[in-house]
């Protein structure tokens, strides 16, 4: 049986859609994200990167930029997360895709990197199959979750 394919068209995240954006992760995730994480992604410009499936917001992928004392770039992936009925039917894979192009295209950004609950092995898999390398377990790092622990997934961009 092939995998189903659904018609998905991307936008930025806009002061026009930022809310819809905030309701997608408070439907998704178990944290509620403060106003100055959006903020951030969002002077990120392609970073961050919406979802909709017939003009419906169906996942997102929101991502900051943090400068490096080199002058360099790191991309954070804050979120990225899909509706679950639209699970599995390779959103979140673009939307990972369109971001880490933009990122390609930015000479300061070195690497991409995004924490998960050590729990998470789909997700966890999910960034490997990305080609995203396992790192440190960061201790207590939710305070509000179960586990607390957190992975460092980190992908290289430049040599």
């Amino acid at each position: 049986m092939a995998k189903r394919e659904l018609t998905v068209s991307f936008d930025v995240v806009r002061e026009k859609n930022l809310e819809q954006l905030k309701l997608l992760n408070n439907v998704i995730f178990p944290i509620k994200y403060a106003d100055q994480i959006y903020r951030q992604c969002m002077a990120c410009g392609e970073l961050t990167q919406l979802a909709f499936h017939n003009d419906i917001l169906v996942g997102a992928i929101a991502t900051r930029c943090e400068k490096q004392p080199n002058g360099k770039a790191k991309a954070y992936i804050a979120t990225l997360g899909v509706l679950a009925p639209y699970r599995s039917l390779g959103i979140g894979s673009k939307l990972l895709a369109r971001t880490l192009a933009a990122c390609a295209h930015d000479p300061n950004i070195e690497e991409v990197f995004v924490h998960v609950q050590v729990d998470n092995d789909e997700a966890i898999r999910f960034y490997q199959r990305h080609g995203f390398q396992l790192g440190e377990t960061v201790k207590d790092y939710y305070k509000k979750l179960s586990p607390p622990d957190a992975v460092i997934l980190t992908k290289k961009l430049t040599s």
